[in-house]
């Protein structure tokens, strides 16, 4: 049994930190060379201790093995506007050479029964700490804001049902996840517009401030 948790779960923390940093800078330097961003915004958390016991004791993970068997302790989710963002931040994720990339699973382009959509990215993230390097496992995902919503209500509705979702929530939720992805079907189609809008936006609220 794990008698300090403070201390097994201060790395996570630590990690989420520092990939908020990082993730939050990508947009940054997307903004500076006045170009669209495909993280709109980025949030993070570390999973409550009766959270991990609970999926622990679902998924018949011991508690020796948190560690290498539970990927999701960690949580990062980067907020794009449109599907495409989410290929190319996967493509940035890739690209970089401070974490490794431990295993993609893509329920965008195969969505999953209840209609969940989202690009979930599992890296080993190495954290500096007093006693050395650490090496411990983080789940980003990534999803539109549309996504986002409907993940959001069918989370709260999962607590409240234990799961188990009576027929017609079932069936309201199915067709709350198709209404979203048309959503981000129409949104797609007129992205230069929403993109030219947002920078004359940008432009003004800019020459304000410098008033």
């Amino acid at each position: 049994m794990i008698q300090h948790w403070d201390m097994f779960l201060a790395p996570y923390y630590q990690a989420i930190d520092e990939m908020k940093v990082k993730l939050k800078g990508m947009r940054g330097q997307f903004m500076m060379q006045s170009e669209h961003s495909p993280i709109e915004f980025v949030t993070g958390r570390v999973k409550p201790i009766a959270s991990i016991l609970d999926k622990a004791t679902r998924k018949g993970i011991s508690l020796e093995k948190l560690e290498d068997e539970m990927q999701d302790i960690a949580g990062v989710r980067m907020m794009c506007q449109f599907v495409d963002d989410i290929h190319k931040v996967v493509e940035l994720l890739r690209a970089r050479n401070d974490f490794e990339i431990v295993e993609e699973r893509d329920y965008i382009s195969a969505e999953k029964r209840s209609g969940y959509r989202s690009y979930h990215v599992v890296i080993r993230y190495p954290v500096q700490t007093i006693d050395g390097e650490k090496k411990i496992l983080v789940e980003l995902q990534i999803r539109t804001l549309a996504m986002n919503f409907w993940a959001t209500i069918e989370h709260s509705l999962n607590y409240k049902y234990s799961g188990q979702f009576p027929q017609d929530i079932k069936e309201r939720l199915v067709r709350a996840a198709e209404a979203a992805y048309l959503l981000d079907e129409e949104m797609s189609q007129i992205r230069g517009e929403i993109q030219e809008a947002q920078a004359i936006f940008s432009r003004k609220k800019e020459n304000k401030e410098k008033e």
